[in-house]
């Protein structure tokens, strides 16, 4: 299991992660969402032990990650596919790991053809490899030493959708077999079929978390009208709370017939109006991150 308590990192004046909390249970895939600058990747470095929060505590297996006796046992972590020495091979970088964790070289072949690398490829040098063929070789050397716990930043970067649906398929495999998974990805689509839980943060801080249907199920209300300006100074007259969607539409936090009377006593002719759980977890994302910053994060 993963626990995170209060977990807080501040650079100076700028806080980057704001006293968040979560969990991650053994047999689910969590998905980690969050725009660019929202902590998602300085949280994954704090729980691996490398960044040290400013407040609060982070464990795997109900320990510090550096207090584990030999971590690429208990956790297998993939934040950086390009972190790997260019003049090594493949099959040279994954021998060296497993020496280093104490795992038989058996292991390596396993791994190898596990995530798709062939012989080719485990003799030809990193420096050499595509991303998608780095991101293979990040995943491998995760899952070298048989842990009980994944954490993967962005790992189908570089993939090809052949690629893609291979990984969705080792991570469902690896979680329905016990294991526990915190997946973050861009790649929102991929998320929502894989991910059990889902865990949001915008700014820093967690804005939603809980099972993938549950927070599925209440996304607002999609509303959409001839005159998208005039629905807009409509919903702000209204005080509603409302997020543009990408096809000239809004998300509004209310239920439909408060936004339909709202643009009924504003005379405003409304071209679509029903709940927006049909968005799926793009309009939620984009819902519950709305005015979060897009902005790089101070390192």
């Amino acid at each position: 299991m993963i626990m995170v308590e209060h977990l807080t990192k501040r650079y100076g004046p700028h806080t980057v992660v704001d006293n968040i909390s979560f969990h991650c249970e053994p047999g689910t895939v969590t998905g980690f969402l969050g725009p660019n600058g929202a902590g998602k990747s300085t949280t994954m470095r704090m729980i691996c032990g490398l960044t040290p929060p400013t407040d609060g505590s982070a464990t795997v297996a109900g320990r510090p990650y550096r207090q584990l006796p030999n971590p690429g046992r208990e956790i297998g972590v993939l934040l950086d596919a390009s972190a790997q020495h260019s003049g090594r091979t493949g099959r040279e970088t994954l021998t060296l790991a497993a020496t280093t964790m104490g795992v038989d070289r058996s292991r390596v072949a396993e791994v190898l053809d596990l995530v798709g690398l062939n012989a080719v490829a485990a003799r030809r040098r990193v420096g050499a490899y595509s991303l998608g063929m780095r991101q293979r070789l990040g995943l491998a050397l995760a899952l070298l030493g048989d842990p009980r716990v994944l954490i993967l930043d962005e790992p189908a970067n570089g993939l090809d959708p052949e690629g893609i649906y291979w990984m969705r398929g080792l991570l469902r495999d690896f979680a329905d077999r016990g294991g526990t998974v915190l997946l973050s990805s861009h790649l929102l689509r991929e998320v929502e079929a894989v991910a059990d839980r889902l865990l949001v943060v915008g700014g820093g801080r967690i804005v939603a978390q809980g099972g993938r249907d549950e927070l599925l199920a209440d996304t607002g209300t999609l509303v959409r009208a001839r005159d998208s300006l005039a629905l807009r100074l409509t919903l702000q007259r209204a005080a509603l709370d409302a997020t543009a969607d990408t096809n000239g539409g809004f998300v509004v936090h209310a239920d439909p017939g408060v936004v339909g009377q709202a643009a009924a006593d504003a005379g405003v002719v409304l071209t679509e109006l029903r709940p927006a759980a049909g968005g799926g977890l793009e309009q939620l994302f984009l819902t519950l991150t709305a005015g979060a910053t897009t902005k790089e994060a101070v390192k």
